[in-house]
């Protein structure tokens, strides 16, 4: 009998692929980072073939690790960076372009020409306003600037996938029979998806430009899309859920109800507050986004806060700026100062997203004195991801109308407990880590799990759950309105920033 399920979790920086056990257990991980590729200012792209070569290349070593074979599988996830957009060709499977990746700024044009000065045109159906982050924009880049790619389109021969989409087709065969499909979590983020009826807007594709022929078909989170292909090491090995990484760590959270929710510290950051089966439109800059659907049950739907920059920062202060030589390093340098020195960062490197959709802003570091030095470089970027966590967690409070009255998080930045701490403080409620930190992945592990009847039902996966850390408030309230204070005009000063004569 089948002891495990195993999820690849294809991110932002890097593809794994993680088996679970089940009691939601990591046994054994694979994982390979893949090139970032930033060809001008605001451009982030992937090579597809990359990462579908890294992908098969972690399911390898993921099942080696924990010595077992594809007959000790009972079913594949799949979880995924959400807006990063391929398009290929079905024919010969190769992608007319590199991903664009959802940090990508190059689509405002685009944005501008369609908003007609509403960036809201299409919120009320789709639940996200008109911004470069999403997949809509991107794929018509690729229509209108790769030669001959919107003649393939309209012929019929191109598809378009974010990357969920993508692994599974070519997991399913590509060429030869591979499964066009996402589920509704992924089709939500495209500006395509009519959030009540769950089908591609026909009317939005043609404003964009983009066939409906090259849209995969949308199907919900947990389901059996087919099976992996004879060539692959977990051929036969059904297929059977498909979440976006931010959905599938709430879900990996086992929040699943109505006024639950979750941050996941990723290459961004992302809070998710369900609302059950009710459509909420935020009025205070959030997005309205599903949460789940499994199999032939109700849609269940959220209210998410995106941050663009959060893990991406300590990235940056590695590689480009290279005060440090690996992420751990920014504690140890955060932690030899007592504060920030009054230095504040604002990564808004893509723009701001949530609360404020600044397509305008810009990165920026204030508040520095010849007193600086790079401990409250590092302090201040640590301090930039919980005060962008506050400012979203302020826009759910008021959209909801009841307070949170603690935060649930994941992602590889939890270990952090310098900024956990901080994050308690300044959002002036309990941090809570759970014993598996690893919900993105598992989240799509329990989706797959559940259609295959490897676990029974919901309520078993929430008895899996167990917390193992919990960070209270100890900063007092005077000093915490002070700090958010500056941080508001931090925020100012990187605003406005683009404009005719910085492109």
């Amino acid at each position: 009998m089948s002891q495990y399920v195993i999820a690849i979790d294809q991110g932002t920086t890097s593809t794994r692929a993680i088996v679970f056990d089940k009691a939601g257990n990591v046994i054994s991980v694979g994982q390979k980072e893949h090139e970032q590729i930033m060809p001008q200012a605001g451009w982030v792209e992937h090579d597809p073939i990359e990462i579908w070569q890294n992908t098969q290349e972690v399911i390898g070593i993921a099942l080696s690790r924990a010595d077992i074979t594809r007959h000790d599988i009972a079913a594949v996830g799949i979880t995924n960076q959400r807006e990063t957009s391929v398009v290929w060709d079905k024919t010969t499977g190769e992608p007319v372009y590199n991903a664009i990746v959802w940090q990508d700024t190059r689509t405002q044009a685009i944005v501008d020409e369609l908003a007609q000065g509403d960036t809201d045109r299409y919120k009320e159906k789709v639940g996200l306003p008109l911004a470069t982050y999403f997949s809509g924009t991107k794929i018509k880049w690729i229509l209108d600037n790769v030669e001959g790619a919107r003649e393939k389109a309209e012929a019929g021969d191109l598809l378009f996938g974010t990357t969920d989409c993508w692994v599974l087709w070519n997991l399913t065969g590509g060429t030869d029979g591979g499964v066009h499909a996402t589920d509704v979590t992924n089709a939500s983020r495209t500006l395509f998806m009519d959030l009540k009826t769950l089908t591609w807007d026909e009317n939005i594709l043609a404003d964009f430009g983009v066939p409906l022929s090259m849209m995969p078909e949308i199907r919900s989170s947990s389901e059996v899309y087919g099976h992996c292909e004879d060539s692959s090491l977990l051929r036969e090995t059904p297929i059977s859920g498909i979440l976006g990484d931010q959905q599938a760590a709430t879900f990996g959270q086992a929040a699943f109800t109505a006024g639950e929710s979750k941050n996941t510290y990723g290459t961004g950051c992302f809070l998710i507050f369900q609302t059950g089966e009710e459509i909420v439109h935020s009025k205070n800059g959030l997005l309205t986004t599903v949460g789940y659907k499994i199999g032939d049950g109700p849609t269940h739907y959220a209210l998410e806060g995106s941050i663009a920059v959060t893990g991406s920062l300590i990235q940056w202060l590695r590689d480009q700026l290279g005060i440090i030589s690996a992420a751990p390093e920014v504690e140890e340098l955060a932690s030899q100062v007592a504060d920030n020195g009054g230095v504040y960062i604002v990564p808004a490197f893509s723009g701001l997203f949530a609360p404020y959709w600044d397509a305008s802003a810009r990165g920026t570091i204030t508040g520095l004195t010849r007193y600086s030095n790079r401990n409250h470089i590092a302090r201040a970027a640590l301090e930039a991801v919980a005060y962008q966590t506050r400012d979203v967690l302020d826009a759910v409070n008021a959209d909801a109308g009841v307070d949170l009255t603690e935060l649930k998080v994941d992602g590889g930045m939890i270990a952090n407990d310098t900024l956990m701490q901080f994050q308690a403080d300044v959002l002036g409620v309990p941090v809570v880590r759970p014993v598996v930190a690893e919900t993105t992945a598992l989240g799509a592990a329990y989706a797959a799990g559940l259609a295959t009847g490897f676990w029974a039902s919901m309520d078993e996966l929430s008895a899996n759950w167990q917390e193992d850390r919990r960070w209270e408030p100890q900063m007092s309230v005077d000093e915490r309105d002070r700090l958010l204070r500056n941080w508001k005009k931090a925020v100012t000063k990187s605003q406005g920033w683009v404009d005719a004569d910085v492109a």
